[in-house]
């Protein structure tokens, strides 16, 4: 089964090790799962990952729960990503989110009645979901009150948190939540 009758994900292989795991690209996921991932804490690892894209993109403001909108944002964005890069769009969605991804994070314990930040590794799960959120917003961000689309501001972002550009809204708030975690160490 191909994703929006185009791309083979069959032939997309994640280079990141941790998150591999944590990203669906089975050929045989369902495409509008109907929120049943919802019902168990790690079921939505059995997602597509381009669901997951989707359910993010329709998350704030105008796309907000559209998911038929928010299909054809990610679909367009998906061809102009295939048009740019000549590769399959979801190999470079899966780079994207590998990039994209913030290793570690800050927590804040409280010891007596101070609190103090603390710098911790972040689970493959959050990490991909993190990615997501900070791809979808980038474009969220990218597309309002400007004359670029929902779909060529996502496909500029994905391309960008594929190619690890630090003008990419991802990238660049990946790089600094993880900065804050360095000095909380």
């Amino acid at each position: 089964m191909k994703v929006f009758g185009k791309w083979d994900p069959a032939e997309v292989e994640v280079a990141d090790l941790s998150v591999k795991g944590y990203m669906n690209l089975a050929p045989k996921a369902v495409m509008h799962s109907g929120g049943r991932h919802a019902k168990q804490q790690f079921k939505k690892s059995e997602q597509h990952i381009v669901e997951r894209l989707v359910n993010k993109m329709m998350r704030k403001e105008k796309n907000t729960g559209k998911k038929l909108k928010a299909y054809g944002i990610v679909e367009s964005a998906l061809d102009i990503v295939q048009k740019r890069t000549k590769e399959n769009p979801l190999t470079v969605l899966a780079k994207a989110v590998a990039n994209a991804g913030p290793r570690e994070e800050v927590v804040r314990l409280k010891y007596g009645g101070i609190t103090v930040p603390k710098a911790v590794d972040t689970a493959p799960q959050r990490r991909v979901d993190t990615a997501l959120m900070f791809i979808t917003k980038g474009a969220r961000q990218a597309s309002f009150k400007t004359k670029k689309s929902a779909g060529a501001a996502l496909a500029d972002e994905i391309i960008a948190a594929a190619n690890y550009d630090v003008k990419s809204y991802a990238i660049n708030h990946k790089d600094s939540v993880e900065r804050v975690a360095k000095a909380a160490r």
